[in-house]
C-alpha cells in the first residue's frame, strides 16, 4: 500500500535552484560587476604601471573582495555571531589607528636636512597648499557639504593617509572615491605636473641652478622634530595626531640611539599597517556607494585640487627666483606637495630639459617633505573649523 503524501514534492530543479540561491552567481549584480572591473583596473596600474602598487594592489584586492556577494567581510555582530573580518579591521580606520601610525614609518623614512639647509623652502610647502583652499570653494559650490569639501580638499596635498585620516573623520561614506583619487593623482604626478611646470615657467628660470647647500648639523636635526611638534600643538591643536607622529618617528631616526627602533618603523610598521589600510580602504569602495554621480565630481576635484597645488607653488617659487640672494629655480616650487619623493624627481627632471648638468633633487627634496608636514597642518586646520 502506498504512503501518502504529506507535502509538496520537492524536484531536482527546486534543489538545484536552492543551492545556487545560496552561492554568490545568482545575487551578484551589475554595479559589483562593474566595480570587480574597477578592483582589476586597479591592481593593473599597480602590477603593470607600478602606478602607487604598495597601496593600490590592497586597496585594488579590497575593492575585489568587497563586491564578491554574500561574503559577508563588513557585516556586523548580530546576537552571537561574530561580525566580519573586517568590520574589526577597519576600526584601525574609523578610530584613526592606521593613518598615524603611517606618519610614524613616514617620519623614520624622511631626511629633513634639505630643509633644514634652506629653511625658507617651507614657505613652498605652504604655498602648495592654495589646492587645498581653492577645491574646498569649489567643492561647496557644486553641493557638497561643508565636511565633504573638506575631505575632498585635502586630496590636493597629495598625501594619501592624510586624505584616508580626514575623510574618515569628516565624510566615511566618501573615503574609497578619495582615497583612490589621492593614490592615483600621487601616481600620476610625472604626467600632471610638467605640462603645469613648463606652462608656467621659461626655459631661462628651469635652468637656474641652485648653490650647493651644507649640511644640517646633528643638534638641529635632533631639535627639529621637538620643535615642529610644540609649535604645531600650539598653533593647531588638531594637526598634533599627524604631525607628532611624524616627527616622532623623524626623532627616532635622528637621535641615533634607537636605530632598531628606527629600523622597525622604517619596515615592520609601515608594511603591516599599510596593507591593512590599503585593504580596509578597498572594502569600502562596493558598488553602491562608489558607483554614483558624486564619484565623478570628486575626480576631477581632486585632479583640480592637485594642479592647483602645483600652480601655487610654481607661483611662489618664481616670485622667490626674482628676489636678491641666492638663486631658486622655481620648478622647485611645484614639489611642495606631498608626493615624495616623486615630485622632487619631476622638478628635477624638467630641470634637466633645459640644462643637463643641473642638478637640483636635493634642492627639491627640501619643499617636498615640507609640503608633508603642510598638508598635515591643512588637515588639522580643517578639522579645527569643520570638525
Amino acid at each position: 500500500m502506498s504512503s501518502s503524501v504529506t507535502g509538496p514534492q520537492r524536484t531536482g530543479s527546486d534543489a538545484v535552484n536552492e543551492i545556487l540561491s545560496q552561492t554568490g552567481l545568482l545575487n551578484l549584480a551589475w554595479r559589483e560587476v562593474a566595480m570587480i572591473g574597477v578592483g582589476v583596473l586597479l591592481l593593473w596600474l599597480a602590477i603593470a604601471r607600478k602606478f602607487e602598487p604598495l597601496l593600490l594592489v590592497p586597496i585594488g584586492f579590497g575593492a575585489i573582495l568587497a563586491n564578491l556577494p554574500l561574503g559577508g567581510l563588513m557585516a556586523a555582530p548580530a546576537g552571537e555571531e561574530i561580525g566580519g573580518l573586517f568590520f574589526y579591521l577597519f576600526h584601525g580606520v574609523r578610530l584613526e589607528i592606521f593613518p598615524p601610525l603611517i606618519f610614524l614609518g613616514l617620519g623614520a623614512l624622511t631626511d629633513f636636512g634639505p630643509l633644514l639647509s634652506n629653511p625658507k623652502t617651507l614657505l613652498l610647502g605652504a604655498a602648495a597648499q592654495l589646492g587645498v583652499v581653492i577645491t574646498l570653494i569649489a567643492a561647496g559650490l557644486l553641493g557638497f557639504s561643508p565636511e565633504e569639501a573638506a575631505a575632498i580638499a585635502i586630496i590636493g596635498g597629495a598625501d594619501g593617509p592624510t586624505s584616508i585620516y580626514l575623510s574618515a573623520r569628516m565624510a566615511p561614506h566618501l573615503l574609497g572615491v578619495i582615497a583612490v583619487s589621492a593614490y592615483s593623482y600621487m601616481a600620476l604626478v610625472p604626467i600632471i605636473q610638467p605640462p603645469i611646470m613648463r606652462l608656467m615657467t621659461t626655459k631661462r628660470e628651469r635652468a637656474i641652478r641652485m648653490e650647493s647647500s651644507v649640511n644640517a648639523p646633528r643638534w638641529l636635526r635632533i631639535t627639529f622634530p621637538v620643535t615642529v611638534t610644540v609649535i604645531c600643538a600650539l598653533l593647531v591643536p588638531a594637526s598634533i595626531t599627524l604631525v607628532g607622529l611624524l616627527m616622532f618617528g623623524n626623532l627616532l631616526r635622528e637621535c641615533g640611539v634607537t636605530e632598531r627602533l628606527s629600523r622597525s618603523a622604517q619596515n615592520e610598521l609601515i608594511n603591516l599597517v599599510t596593507i591593512l589600510l590599503g585593504l580596509c580602504v578597498g572594502v569600502t569602495m562596493n558598488g553602491e556607494r562608489f558607483l554614483q554621480p558624486e564619484t565623478l565630481k570628486i575626480l576631477l576635484l581632486g585632479c583640480a585640487a592637485f594642479a592647483v597645488s602645483t600652480a601655487g607653488g610654481l607661483l611662489l617659487g618664481k616670485l622667490m627666483s626674482r628676489l636678491p640672494g641666492s638663486p631658486v629655480n622655481p620648478l622647485i616650487g611645484a614639489a611642495g606637495v606631498s608626493a615624495v619623493p616623486m615630485a622632487a624627481r619631476v622638478a628635477h627632471n624638467v630641470a634637466s630639459e633645459a640644462d643637463p648638468e643641473n642638478y637640483l633633487l636635493m634642492h627639491a627634496m627640501g619643499p617636498n617633505v615640507a609640503g608633508v608636514i603642510g598638508t598635515a597642518v591643512a588637515a588639522g586646520a580643517l578639522l579645527s573649523l569643520l570638525g
